[in-house]
């Protein structure tokens, strides 16, 4: 591996992006046509950026994977109908409103691109859209197209952070980040942003992320590293079982690092896809430490599985646990609940051959031998358990394999936030 190195940074650090966001009050006006319709008072703006476009000086090699839900805002078929060609030049994304499931979702997604490509000056096909928000209420294209006016003035290099803003929904935290590495002499440069905090869910769970790079590669070698990386990373991450109908993880690739363009499965793509997978897996722990309401980012890791396959079911099955995420809130050290979801994940292996321990910044503890639960020390346990990260150890006799899978605990506010979500 080519060391690559974590930089301040954003999604406009590699070479050719600006980007921006702005308050354009989508929210503020989806609620006043519902609150309209209903004859019930106006909810208060909320003041926040909702609106961010990111742009590129020239046309990008491109790729995006997205939800696996069958239900799907008309964002994603849009964006699948523009990517056909493997190019994109601009995002525009909005938070505060889905886009999904309305009558006028594919309308308004188009004029969303529409209004972007006339503002850049560029072709409306090379245009990645995207929504995130309420399900089910129509977009307003009235605060969009205003929005876009303004953004297209003051697109620049230090706009990365604001973009990450507009596209935070129940998020208590940004999240953004670059990585450099050499290819072949030339130093390349990852960056990009994210948004996640409730309804994600393995399967495709990333939420929404724009992720950029200078580097010269293909479309079809960008996709392969985009796979890889996000199966290892973001397809393992869990706040609540519920997978979106608007996830969209793409990347567009500028080429002006002035590497040999990757064509091939060389040593270039392997530093380059290894290098995006460790940022995205950074990504995929800032995501499930900031689920709605959390208090600790879980962290299930698996070791000794038969093969590969195996070892991401448990985690998986392990993190996606309501009642293991509860114990974690309440820091019970409870290895049951950890061998109950070993045993119905669907994976085979050896339940006499199972141990289990817990990690954190306070140490670690051993609760459970070869599927057996120990006697421990308690107050140790709970010291243990009390850190706002904790690593879950499963260690299993079948194999080679490992997997790691990220989640957060279960806490009261996750009801409390979903309850009322709306208003």
């Amino acid at each position: 591996m080519n060391d690559f190195k974590f930089i301040n940074g954003s999604v406009t650090s590699p070479l050719g992006f600006t980007a921006n966001g702005v308050c354009a009050g989508i929210k503020a006006a989806t609620n006043a046509t519902q609150a309209a319709q209903a004859n019930e008072p106006l909810l208060p703006k909320s003041g926040k950026r909702d609106l961010a476009v990111i742009y590129c000086e020239r046309p990008c090699t491109a790729a995006a994977l997205f939800t696996k839900n069958l239900v799907k805002s008309d964002t994603i078929y849009l964006t699948q109908a523009h990517l056909a060609n493997g190019t994109a030049q601009a995002v525009i994304v909005n938070s505060g409103n889905a886009n999904a499931c309305n009558p006028d979702g594919m309308e308004k997604a188009e004029a969303m691109g529409r209004l972007a490509a006339q503002a850049l000056g560029i072709d409306e096909n090379d245009v990645i859209v995207a929504s995130t928000g309420v399900i089910g209420q129509a977009l307003p294209i009235e605060p969009i197209e205003k929005g876009v006016e303004a953004l297209k003035d003051i697109l620049s290099k230090d706009g990365g952070t604001n973009a990450a803003e507009a596209i935070m929904t129940t998020d208590t935290v940004k999240k953004e980040w670059a990585v450099q590495l050499e290819l072949s002499g030339k130093t390349v440069t990852i960056g990009g942003i994210a948004k996640g905090s409730g309804m994600i869910h393995i399967n495709m769970g990333t939420t929404l992320s724009f992720v950029t790079t200078d580097a010269a590669i293909s479309a079809e070698m960008l996709r392969s590293a985009l796979t890889e990386a996000a199966d290892v990373s973001y397809n393992m991450v869990s706040v609540d079982g519920d997978t979106s109908t608007n996830d969209t993880l793409a990347i567009m690739a500028s080429g002006l690092a002035g590497n040999p363009e990757i064509t091939e499965k060389n040593a270039d793509y392997r530093d380059f896809t290894e290098a995006l997978t460790e940022a995205f897996k950074a990504v995929a722990k800032k995501l499930a430490a900031d689920g709605e309401g959390a208090t600790k980012l879980i962290i299930a890791k698996v070791s000794g599985a038969k093969d590969e396959s195996s070892a991401k079911t448990i985690a998986k099955s392990v993190i996606c646990s309501s009642l293991v995420k509860a114990a974690m809130f309440g820091a019970d050290a409870n290895c049951g609940r950890i061998l109950c979801a070993i045993g119905y994940s669907g994976a085979q292996t050896d339940v006499k051959k199972i141990d289990v321990s817990y990690q954190s910044a306070k140490g670690g503890i051993l609760v459970c031998q070869n599927g057996c639960g120990l006697a421990f020390d308690e107050d140790k346990a709970k010291e243990i358990l009390l850190e706002n990260e904790i690593t879950i150890v499963i260690k299993l006799g079948d194999g080679t394999a490992a997997a790691e899978a990220y989640g957060c605990d279960l806490t009261y506010d996750y009801v409390k936030i979903n309850g009322d979500y709306r208003t």
